[in-house]
Parts: C-alpha cells; structure tokens; sequence
C-alpha cells in the first residue's frame, strides 16, 4: 500500500457528448442522484469509525454452479452470475434476510499506489472487487435499486504481492469492449480473505445513475494479486475489437462526502 497519489486522475466513464468530456464531476448534470446525501464511495478514518457490537458476521453461501459468463463492457471487467432463485446468497452482518449474488465487478488503477474506490485512512489499494447482491423481496432487481436496503455490496480490497487469483483467469478472453465468455464452475468465496472484519455503512452504487440503495460490507482485510495479473487487467480495452487499443484503467470514481455518515466497524 501506498498514500494516495492526489495528482490521478479518473478516466472513468469520460464519454465524449457534443464534442465534450462526460466525467465523473458531470455525472449529475444527467443523474441527480450523483449529487445525493448518501454517495459512494467514501475515504474510512478509523477515528471516526463507531464498533458496533451488535453487528454479527455475514455468511456467503455461494453455488459455483451459477458462475455464467465473464464480459468487457468497456468500463469494468465483469462476471455475471444466475440470480433467479436463492442459488448464491449473502446473509448476516448488518443484513435483514437473504440477498442474491448476481455480478461482481472490479476497479482498478494504471498503477499499483492507486485504483480502489473506498480509501481507508488515506490510503488506496490498487484495485477494489464489488460483489453485487439485491434483496429479492422487492420482486426484481430493478425494484431493489429503488429500495434503500435493495442492495448489498461485499467490497474487497487488493494488494499486489506475489499471489496468484483465479478472478482474472478469463481476462485473455474479454480484451476488448463487447467481449463476454463462458465463465463456469467459479465459487466467488475463494476470493474472500481469512478475516471476515468488516466497515458498514449505506451509500450508492459508483457508476451512474449512483443510486443510494446500497448496505455497504467493506472487508478490512486485502485479498492478494500478483503484478502479472494486474498488468493482465491493465491490458483490457475499453474500445471495441476493430478500434485502436484504449487502456480499460483507472477506472474509479472519487471519493465523495460523508454528509454526517456513521461508519460502523464489527471490530474493535
């Protein structure tokens, strides 16, 4: 780990419209919402986090079996999994009920100092896994995203080291935008470190519309990857398989305001 390098910036979701740049700053100019009370991601200042005892450990209990498909969609590098039955769930922690895993995503930075969404007390990992789950008793997952206990997102931080991850197996498959393929027999709960310590708080989704729907479940405890796998991310293009190679990087939105936000910690 690394400070936080103030001088990145992100080229996440910087479209061109009308000849202009489309980036973070402007998301609320079409999204309103961007611009909302409870926004994510937020920085973590340990001071100012709250232990809650109440708060009970979460369990995942995941079917490789609904692993579907691993796709570039020119922002993120994504795996989608089948949500129409309580196949994959997350349960516990600060959750009321069974929520549905139904994609994970990752963010990531052109090096390794930065590329994580949430920043724990000034600093930033190189890249950030979001496990995305939604409360199936709002019908759909369009119904949830309108819910503010909708979704429920495990958020796991990366570090780089010399450790090997199965998540980027498919990524020689997905180099350029539009490209998905079969991605089976994958338990995401490999993924998850030794520690089952977390931070919860309600936020949003990072990516427009940025709706605030979200019981956030951050891990304190980093997940490893080696510097090949990253480059292998790092290697992914935004632009479709005809177009000129663009580098799918930095790939984060920043940090935005607490707004009177408790954080609360299951540890002490």
């Amino acid at each position: 780990m690394k400070e936080n390098r103030q001088d990145v910036k992100p080229k996440f979701d910087r479209i061109a419209r009308n000849g202009l740049i489309w980036g973070p700053d402007h998301w609320h100019e079409n999204y309103p919402m961007a611009k909302g009370d409870k926004q994510s991601p937020i920085e973590i200042n340990s001071k100012d986090v709250q232990h809650d005892s109440s708060l009970g450990p979460w369990h995942a209990s995941y079917d490789p079996g609904a692993a579907k498909t691993i796709l570039n969609n020119g922002r993120t590098c994504r795996v989608v999994f089948d949500d129409t039955f309580d196949r994959s769930v997350l349960r516990g922690g600060p959750l009321t009920g069974a929520y549905r895993l139904r994609q994970l995503h990752l963010h990531w930075g052109s090096s390794d100092d930065h590329g994580s969404e949430h920043v724990i007390d000034g600093v930033k990992y190189a890249a950030e896994l979001h496990m995305v789950h939604w409360n199936p008793k709002h019908g759909n997952f369009a119904g949830a995203l309108k819910q503010p206990d909708g979704v429920a997102v495990v958020g796991i931080f990366l570090k780089v080291s010399g450790k090997y991850s199965r998540i980027l197996q498919g990524i020689d498959n997905i180099k350029t935008k539009g490209k998905e393929a079969p991605f089976q027999h994958f338990d995401p709960s490999i993924l998850f470190p030794k520690s089952r310590d977390y931070w919860t708080y309600h936020g949003s989704f990072t990516t427009p519309p940025c709706e605030e729907c979200i019981t956030w479940i951050l891990l304190r405890e980093p997940i490893e990857v080696s510097p090949d796998q990253m480059a292998k991310l790092r290697s992914l293009s935004k632009n479709g398989e005809n177009e000129p190679v663009n580098p799918l990087v930095d790939n984060w939105r920043p940090l935005q305001p607490v707004k009177g936000r408790v954080v609360r910690s299951s540890f002490k």
